[in-house]
């Protein structure tokens, strides 16, 4: 499991990169550098890039879900992008494709 948080400070804009599977053990990691990334006051959008993450667990999909709750008390933005087709699948089933701003891709999300 690896984490980098990268900071484009002319877009007010944080991105976490995950790479690894975020199950049981690494989900609390990847918790608090969300929640860490969300407490910097300078930060206006998150955006949490999947593209090397092939597995996310029910504990994994927790700790999205507290970023995104988290987001949204602070207002600011919290989007996902780059899933692959098991992490999708997991927020296809449980309908939370239609609670997150999800992007294809990076570029796309920084577009956005």
């Amino acid at each position: 499991m690896e984490i980098s948080v990268k900071h484009e400070e002319e877009k007010a804009t944080a991105i976490i990169t995950v790479k690894g599977d975020i199950d049981l053990y690494s989900s609390p990691q990847v918790r608090q550098t969300i929640l860490d990334t969300l407490s910097e006051k300078k930060t206006k959008r998150v955006i949490v890039d999947l593209t090397a993450v092939r597995y996310v667990d029910s504990s994994g999909v927790a700790s999205l879900v507290e970023g995104l709750q988290l987001s949204r008390k602070q207002q600011v933005r919290f989007a996902l992008c780059g899933l692959n087709k098991a992490p999708l699948q997991v927020l296809e089933l449980t309908r939370l494709v239609k609670v997150f701003e999800i992007h294809p891709t990076l570029e796309a999300a920084l577009a956005a």
